[in-house]
């Protein structure tokens, strides 16, 4: 399923996903309190030593911890958050096959949540790992959250 901020298990809109398309993130697993979003490595993914940029895993990390806290069951809704605060920690190299970042909600409340995650490469060897704490958009405090005309109505 492509990663798009409306995507949704079961539920996925045609509207681009952005950032998240031109780096090619794809949600493999999403329910309550936990998201596992992969990437097939390019050549694009590459710093000049040949290992994944640093940039790529952020925001890797970024997304499944994000989505971690924005499980919304109901078909045609959605729910949405900002980044507060976003640590990393890159561990080891990466240089080609699949990565894998699984981000699990740890606490919070209704409109602040907290998430941690790991990425491991195709073999199981661990990439990255990072915390980060998010508030979840008006309308996204109720795991019901919004339809998502309606939340696209609020942005503009």
């Amino acid at each position: 399923m492509r990663l798009t901020d409306e995507t949704q298990t079961g539920d996925q809109t045609d509207e681009p996903g952005g950032f998240n398309d031109l780096l090619g993130f794809y949600v493999v697993e999403w329910s309550e309190a936990r998201a596992v979003v992969e990437l097939a490595l390019d050549e694009k993914h590459l710093n000049r030593s040949g290992n994944v940029h640093g940039g790529v895993l952020a925001s890797m990390l970024d997304n499944a911890l994000s989505l971690a806290g924005l499980y919304c069951p109901v078909a045609g809704n959605a729910r949405r958050a900002v980044t507060l605060s976003l640590s990393t920690t890159f561990v080891g190299p990466a240089r080609h096959g699949v990565l894998r970042a699984t981000g699990v909600l740890r606490g919070g409340g209704r409109k602040i949540f907290m998430a941690s995650a790991d990425i491991v490469d195709s073999q199981g060897n661990l990439v990255a790992m990072g915390e980060g704490s998010f508030k979840r958009r008006p309308g996204s405090e109720s795991p019901e959250g919004l339809p998502i005309a309606q939340l696209r109505a609020l942005r503009e």
